[in-house]
């Protein structure tokens, strides 16, 4: 890390409110003008606390308190902590998808740091989305940054039962309508599975990320398994802010951190926890941002021989709670030290390797060691083919077994629309063996490549006892689901990819051991499909559904824009003042 010192003159936030000038006397007597004395903030690192809350976002109903743990711990090092609220990304109630908005909170962290006089960040995130867009923003303008996890709720509970977020609503929702679940049963479970403040406790999007976070060395030491709502949290948030003075003075940036290294480390984590399949597309986009050359063939062989080792919903049986009493991230990236880049620096200036020496294991069943994982692979696979030449993603640790080598007749809906149509119809033409693709729910195609990726088993199967098949889209699937779905198919379908040919009946190939995904159509007969393809018509116009379909990149490049990419730190700071 940096070993530079920087003296109170040397502060960014000095270029505002230093000179002896008519701007500076404007910018000093404004902020006075708020009740503040000159010595609150003049010679004192700014820092600019991104909170990306509001009260649609159901996940944060905490932030505003968090806001206060985090102000006091920046004043207590002798900082001046400023508030700057950014578009809250809640997966819950925001349409068509947060995925849209991610770049867009992403554009917004980044010039909110740049336009105001901040000397350094707290970045607040939880909600799904909401982590790698306040992270992508922040590593672009590079300032000193450090991320603060908003934890996970409490588990649900019902009749005496565990509930997990999404995961057991996909599960009940099924016997639901498969006619095994009566009226009162399911409105009770929905008045007990979210009971608290907190993300999604099971290791969807939001816990996966925040996981990756701190195994990028972005948060404390153990941040990311906190329980929203625990006293616990409240230090962290302190803490993390009488650290983040520490890294201005000391101009300790995401660029020192976020390394090769880091985001090999992060992809090891990623398979150990059985993370959600949306962490690819994050870690891209991440990547991208600190000019780290990251493709899917990395996540491949970067994750070779990294077992399963969390056992956690969808992929096991624990919730985010159990994980944090068993020894949280820490005693898991213990397990993984034989394989990990120990000498990463993070956060806190320390390597990763002394931060976790004394972890340890208080729960076995819930981390489990490499001589007894929960499977011997790890937690999702890349697959290439005739059907996605630019890469797909599965959870094989989520499906069923059976499924992961499967030949079978596609059964094709043209968008999602046609799926909500035709899926529970009497006259579709499907059993177990069939493969049901779903078209044009990219990230051009929908747009903003919405969760849709887990099809729903069409009900006549449903009633036949059949809980999974082979399910493929360019589409992605919430972290919390589970199936033999086959999501991000690159390049999408809105674009004449192969996944826009396909047509009822035409056989489709798995296997995942190998890594394969095929459309088994004569190459004459697909060329005669791609002449009279045509590309479906935008619905958007204006706004930013339009400036995103012009620009967002593939599944396999991190769905970034391609105007945001570039060396961080490199536009241009303001020089009006």
């Amino acid at each position: 890390m940096s070993v530079k010192k920087i003296t109170a003159d040397e502060l960014r936030s000095m270029r505002w409110f230093g000179p002896d000038d008519l701007r500076s006397f404007g910018h000093r007597s404004r902020v006075k003008q708020m009740g503040l004395h000159l010595d609150e903030f003049k010679g004192r690192p700014v820092i600019g606390i991104i909170n990306p809350w509001n009260e649609m976002n159901t996940c944060h109903t905490h932030f505003p308190q968090r806001v206060q743990d985090i102000k006091r711990g920046i004043l207590e090092a002798g900082g001046f902590p400023v508030e700057l609220p950014a578009l809250s990304l809640g997966e819950q109630l925001m349409k068509p998808t947060t995925m849209m908005y991610r770049n867009f909170l992403a554009m917004e962290t980044e010039e909110l740091l740049r336009s105001y006089p901040i000397d350094g960040a707290v970045l607040m995130g939880g909600c799904d989305k909401t982590t790698p867009g306040v992270l992508m923003g922040a590593i672009s303008m590079n300032l000193p940054s450090i991320y603060v996890p908003g934890g996970a709720m409490l588990r649900g509970n019902w009749r005496g039962e565990t509930l997990g977020s999404g995961t057991d609503v996909w599960k009940y929702w099924a016997e639901r309508r498969a006619g095994n679940l009566d009226e009162d049963s399911w409105n009770e479970i929905e008045d007990g599975i979210a009971r608290s403040p907190g993300t999604c406790m099971t290791m969807g999007t939001a816990a996966t990320m925040m996981s990756l976070a701190e195994a990028l060395g972005m948060s404390l030491p153990g941040a990311s398994s906190i329980p929203a709502v625990d006293a616990s949290h409240q230090r962290m948030c302190t803490l993390s802010g009488r650290r983040i003075v520490e890294m201005v003075w000391e101009q300790f940036l995401p660029s020192e951190i976020l390394t090769m290294q880091a985001y090999e480390n992060a992809i090891m984590v990623d398979m150990a926890i059985g993370g959600s399949t949306n962490a690819i597309i994050h870690l891209t986009a991440l990547a991208g941002r600190s000019e780290i050359p990251l493709n899917l063939e990395s996540f491949d062989r970067v994750s070779a021989g990294i077992p399963l080792l969390l056992n956690l919903r969808p992929s096991g049986k624990y919730l985010m709670e159990d994980f944090y009493y068993a020894g949280g991230l820490r005693a898991l990236l213990k397990q993984l030290e034989g394989s990990l880049h120990l000498e990463a620096v993070t956060v806190n200036g320390k390597s990763l390797g002394e931060n976790i020496r004394n972890a340890e294991i208080y729960e076995k069943d819930v981390i489990r060691n490499l001589d007894n994982p929960v499977q011997r692979s790890g937690g999702t696979a890349i697959l290439r083919g005739s059907l996605a030449p630019d890469g797909a993603v599965i959870k094989p640790t989520a499906a069923e077994q059976r499924l992961w080598k499967h030949k079978g007749p596609a059964v094709v809906f043209k968008n999602y629309q046609d799926l909500k149509n035709r899926i529970d119809s009497d006259d579709l033409e499907v059993d177990a063996n069939s493969v049901l693709i779903l078209q044009n729910a990219g990230p051009v195609g929908a747009p903003g490549m919405p969760e849709w990726g887990q099809l729903p088993i069409p009900k006549k199967l449903l009633e036949q006892g059949i809980r999974d098949m082979v399910r493929i889209s360019d589409a992605r699937m919430s972290g919390t689901s589970y199936g033999a779905c086959i999501l991000h198919v690159s390049p999408e379908s809105a674009l004449g990819s192969p996944l826009a040919l396909v047509e009822d009946g035409d056989l489709i190939e798995l296997d995942v051991e190998a890594r394969k995904l095929d459309l088994l159509v004569e190459s004459d007969e697909l060329e005669e499909r791609k002449n009279r393809w045509q590309a479906p018509e935008s619905r958007y116009r204006r706004g930013f559904a339009r400036l995103y379909q012009e620009h967002v990149s593939q599944a396999n490049l991190g769905c970034d824009f391609d105007f945001l990419l570039g060396t961080p730190g490199e536009t241009r700071e303001p020089d009006i003042f």
